[in-house]
């Protein structure tokens, strides 16, 4: 068995593995590279391999790093058959047509207002891209085994994160081969653990906050004081927030803070439709969180939905205290870029991020106190207040993840390090090694391992 990482080495974006076996080919996850402009250069360079070479995708879960490649994959020869869990695909259904969505979107606006290099800017793919890859679509229950031809057999088990999110465990013959994808959080706000798993021969494993540990200071206090501090001010919260999983643990804790009379009684709009829809499916899969059927209800009518870009456009018009959850979550492009563009240079206002952010994204360099940032081509100066919240991350930290590991009765013979900055990855390299003595590696961008 031959492993290859196309993506997600030195970086937190373009989760792609390939995975061989003489002539049986078949990718885990297959995502977007985000963030720096050399990485996402990379969605349009050719793959080491025919996508009509590939039979199957395996996928983690539904974040568009992990998913955000199929539609090209599909539009350039897959024909096989894409495996995840039902939450996956159901996300999967409302994540990738918006991902196709907003790439023509931004070639359209690159193309009006004449600031791309390319004449015509295109998109990498289409709406109607993303909804004929979604046919090959096929929903997996989680712990059960299910075959793959030849000697392959593989399991889906929950690993937290976000709904649907999976461990993906392969066995070809007596090896066994454990992908974490984003492993959740022991005691997120809203979902469960991931599954305990106590063995496997080769793992590879995210390092997003391998240097780091999770602040422990309570997120919706943390989120009261900021809310409280800017309406005194007079300004406007804007949250950029990732629609499948932050938003509704944003969502949730200002619906507590206003039950508990802990923050002044503000609108608060959810302005992203991908949101909108990603909460209805909270209802739908109780099992895999911890809310229940009514406060899924509640939390929602504590905000108001905008639906159309015009209801987005009439937020913007005044400058009245209000809290705006929009994405994206790293401020790379949606709805939140325009409402950047009108409040990030009042003093009066907070940008308030809620995780991770990316190297190369608007995000990150807001976090790192920028003056002025780049948006459709001009610059606007950076007035409001930037706040970073990370002890909402749905990714676990460093001790979270070794904690996880500590269940294995035996060492992996080797242990692979993705999904993580240089530093990120090498620092969880290093916490592996000192606390189980086991065998680890950093794989380089298309480095090729045989496993045995």
């Amino acid at each position: 068995m031959n492993l290859q990482f196309i993506g997600a080495t030195g970086t937190v974006t373009g989760s792609k593995y390939l995975v061989s076996n003489g002539s049986q080919k078949f990718l885990v996850d297959c995502g977007l590279f985000q963030g720096l402009k050399q990485l996402r250069l990379r969605n349009w360079n050719p793959l080491p391999f025919k996508p009509s070479e590939i039979q199957n995708v395996l996928l983690t879960h539904a974040h568009i790093d992990h998913t955000g490649y199929i539609p090209l994959l599909v539009k350039n020869g897959f024909r096989g058959k894409i495996f995840c869990s039902l939450g996956t695909e159901e996300l999967c259904k409302i994540l990738l047509p918006d991902s196709g969505f907003l790439q023509e979107e931004d070639a359209h606006f690159a193309n009006k207002h004449g600031f791309s290099k390319h004449k015509p800017a295109l998109p990498l793919y289409t709406m109607k891209d993303a909804e004929e890859a979604l046919k090959y679509f096929h929903p997996l229950e989680f712990d059960k085994d299910y075959n793959l031809g030849s000697d392959f057999t593989f399991r889906l088990r929950p690993a937290g994160h976000i709904l649907g999110a999976s461990t993906i465990q392969l066995r070809n013959g007596k090896t066994t081969l454990l992908f974490s994808g984003d492993l959740g959080r022991p005691h997120d706000i809203i979902m469960k653990p991931p599954e305990i798993i106590d063995e496997t021969d080769y793992l590879v494993i995210e390092s997003t906050y391998g240097d780091r540990l999770h602040s422990t200071i309570d997120p919706k206090e943390e989120l009261a004081e900021v809310i409280n501090r800017t309406a005194h001010r007079g300004g406007v919260v804007i949250i950029p927030s990732f629609a499948v999983g932050r938003a509704q643990a944003v969502m949730y804790l200002i619906y507590q803070l206003k039950n508990e009379k802990k923050i002044p009684d503000l609108p608060v709009f959810l302005d992203s439709p991908m949101a909108r829809d990603v909460t209805s499916l909270y209802c739908e899969f109780s099992d895999e969180h911890r809310l229940s059927h009514a406060e899924c209800e509640n939390m929602c009518r504590n905000v108001k939905i905008t639906n159309t870009p015009d209801d987005s456009k009439q937020i913007d018009l005044n400058n009245t205290p209000k809290i705006i959850i929009t994405a994206s979550g790293m401020a790379t492009g949606g709805r939140v870029v325009h409402h950047l563009k009108t409040f990030v240079s009042d003093k009066r206002n907070t940008v308030f991020f809620t995780g991770f952010q990316a190297a190369g994204t608007r995000g990150e360099a807001l976090v790192h106190g920028v003056d002025k940032i780049k948006i459709h081509g001009e610059y606007y100066p950076v007035q409001a207040e930037v706040v970073l919240q990370e002890s909402l991350s749905a990714h676990s930290d460093y001790n979270e993840t070794l904690e996880w590991l500590s269940h294995f009765k035996r060492p992996p013979k080797e242990v692979f390090i993705t999904h993580g900055e240089p530093l990120q990855a090498d620092a969880l390299r290093s916490k592996i090694q000192e606390k189980f003595g086991w065998n680890c590696e950093v794989p380089e961008y298309l480095e090729t391992v045989n496993l045995t």
